[in-house]
């Protein structure tokens, strides 16, 4: 069976319920159709499960997928995904994260890993060299991530271990529990920690000392070379290395788009207090960064009035926001600390400090009282209730249990007009990105099948002029018009597809959006040749934007084969509501213009007035297969 390079031809599959450890060899067609991160989780999610299953009982299949470039010796090719059914949303759940374990799975010889079932007590999973053992995790259950990131590694004798895990707040079925690896690296979206802990699964540890085999050793070197010693001529990617994501603070303040008190206002006139300026001069230690990356993006902090340690990271920029100026909170030190709590509960941030807003706003309206909320008063601006709660709802205690079902469901338990507060899209909080500045991210919201994500396609100001240094690289994908971040038009939809493509292969392919353009600087034509170099294909641009469009078509298909059509398309009321305060003040979306930009966007990817993929899409795709299974419960 012949093989490409940077590929193992090996894809593990376990079964909790029964210990049960198989290994499946895939072939290079395989590979080439679906690649791996998103596609390979599409491809295994609708061959492998039930339509309509739990997604927190055994049926529900979870699957780890690197990507095609995972470990290969290039800044930023560190990226895996995580995919299941998602118990927030009901929907194709699926999160990223970079770090060290992607590249480590694929030197321990697979490319992905399917687990169905569930261990009948707690366990975590050892790879050690295309070795597994399923391993007994009783003493290690309750335990936080950095206690059991230091029993793995001493059990086995080995300090670098690569440990992909869930704390407390997964075990306890968090609905927006997420994965960590490393203790700083994070699969946050779609709550897949809460189906780790559905499982009983603890952890994945992983060892793996061969090489991963590679076409073209010189012209992959040329590229790396290139790479590091041009990387910094992009401004957004310098400003990641001087300032990590927390640069983004006071740029989006000062354009109004920086969400505030749950997303009413788009300016916080505290705003410098939470900024990469107060993170670097007040707690930042170090800066750090994923496998073989020159950007070194991530930030290292330390309080001694918190406990901070180093060891958990540091607050990126969606964490400063959603509990920083969402929450009204001003103090660098208590977003710390609330970011290691995240980190060693392992929860989402973005949800956390969303859902918390919420309870907020409930609370300033009257609809809770501190009877309601076990004492705490949950008033904005209050740092100590935002530690409070974090606490609770890992615990799942008290008023923490009913904030541990995500802002949605907590507003149908609780009633009495909260729902004009949930600001979700198929009941995923949020991040923090202001549509009513960037008009693409409405349709991102609304169209992405794992909810409101802003991670599925470049954002309107990275591509409104000409003269940006990414816009001028992605010319090649047939963009060759900038448009105003805040219109929506037909040249603005186009925009929006074409680069959700692009955006959709980096998933497919384990690239971090902070490396090629327009985020950053590798042209497309480095990322066809680091393509080419690492595993032997002779590809295109054109081929690999297919590779990303048949993701999204995998994970629309699954969403509609558990019934979700363009009903679920759709965004919180308040953002057709005009901000309240800032540079936008008065600004809010056109429900009609958004409607109609959203029709233009299905009839641009070939799929029907529902948002459901036609059969002529599938076909074209490669993908006749889920059309020709008629036993999905869905039509086409």
């Amino acid at each position: 069976m012949k093989l490409a390079f940077g590929y193992n031809g090996r894809v593990l599959h376990v079964d909790l319920s029964a210990e049960r450890i198989e290994v499946e060899n895939v072939s290079d067609e395989f590979y080439r159709t679906y690649m791996g991160g998103s596609g390979l989780i599409g491809y295994y999610l609708l061959k492998m499960m039930k339509p309509g299953i739990d997604p927190l009982g055994p049926d529900n299949v979870l699957v780890f997928a690197p990507g095609a470039l995972t470990g290969a010796p290039l800044g930023g090719m560190c990226r895996f995904a995580v995919g299941a059914k998602s118990p927030l949303t009901n929907a194709f759940g699926q999160s990223e994260a970079g770090g060290f374990w992607g590249p480590e799975l694929k030197r321990a010889g697979f490319d992905g890993i399917v687990i169905r079932g569930k261990a009948c007590k707690p366990v975590y999973l050892y790879i050690n060299d295309g070795d597994v053992s399923i391993c007994g995790a009783g003493d290690l259950w309750g335990k936080k991530t950095g206690e059991v990131q230091d029993a793995i590694r001493d059990r086995h004798k080995d300090p670098a271990i690569r440990v992909a895990q869930i704390g407390p707040g997964g075990e306890n079925l968090v609905r927006y529990a997420c994965i960590t690896n490393e203790l700083k690296h994070f699969n946050g979206r779609n709550g897949l920690g809460a189906v780790m802990g559905s499982k009983n699964l603890k952890a994945i540890a992983v060892r793996g000392k061969k090489q991963i085999p590679i076409a073209d050793h010189k012209l992959m070197s040329e590229i790396s070379k290139k790479f590091g010693s041009t990387v910094m001529e992009n401004p957004l990617t310098r400003g990641l290395y001087e300032s990590g994501t927390a640069a983004s603070v006071l740029g989006n303040n000062a354009a109004g788009i920086l969400p505030t008190k749950n997303f009413r206002y788009g300016e916080f006139d505290r705003a410098e207090a939470i900024s990469a300026k107060a993170m670097n001069e007040k707690i930042l230690v170090a800066r750090e960064g994923c496998y073989a990356c020159p950007v070194r993006c991530k930030r290292a902090v330390k309080s001694d009035r918190y406990g901070v340690e180093p060891r958990f990271g540091g607050p990126e920029y969606e964490t400063l926001a959603s509990f920083g100026s969402l929450c009204l909170v001003d103090d660098i030190e208590v977003i710390a600390k609330a970011n290691q709590m995240c980190n060693e509960y392992t929860l989402d941030t973005i949800s956390t400090g969303m859902t918390i807003a919420f309870a907020m706003e409930c609370f300033e309206a009257n609809i809770l009282t501190g009877d309601d909320t076990d004492g705490i008063e949950l008033t904005f601006g209050n740092g100590e209730a935002l530690l409070a709660m974090i606490e609770k709802i890992a615990k799942r205690e008290g008023f923490g249990d009913v904030l541990a079902e995500g802002s949605k469901r907590a507003s149908e338990i609780i009633g009495k007009g909260s729902e004009k507060f949930v600001l979700t899209a198929k009941g995923q909080e949020l991040p923090m990105h202001e549509p009513r500045g960037k008009y693409s991210l409405a349709l991102a919201y609304a169209a992405s099948e794992r909810g409101a994500d802003h991670m599925v396609a470049a954002h309107d100001t990275m591509v409104a002029s000409k003269d940006q240094y990414g816009f001028k690289e992605i010319m090649p994908l047939g963009i060759l018009e900038p448009e105003s971040p805040t219109v929506f038009s037909n040249l603005k939809v186009r925009t929006f597809a074409y680069l959700s493509m692009w955006w959709s292969f980096f998933n497919a392919a384990g690239i971090c959006d902070f490396v090629p353009v327009p985020r950053s600087s590798m042209p497309i034509k480095d990322v066809v040749d680091a393509m080419c170099a690492f595993t032997g294909w002779q590809t295109s641009a054109f081929e690999l934007m297919k590779v990303g469009e048949r993701a999204l078509v995998l994970a629309r298909m699954f969403n509609a084969r558990e019934g979700f059509d363009v009903k679920e398309d759709t965004l919180p009321e308040r953002l057709f509501s005009p901000l309240e305060k800032g540079p936008l003040s008065g600004n809010s979306l056109s429900e009609e213009e958004f409607q109609e930009a959203l029709q233009i966007y299905y009839a641009m990817m070939n799929w029907d007035e529902r948002g459901i993929p036609t059969r002529g899409k599938l076909s074209e795709l490669g993908l006749d297969w889920i059309a020709e299974d008629d036993g999905q419960g869905y039509s086409i």
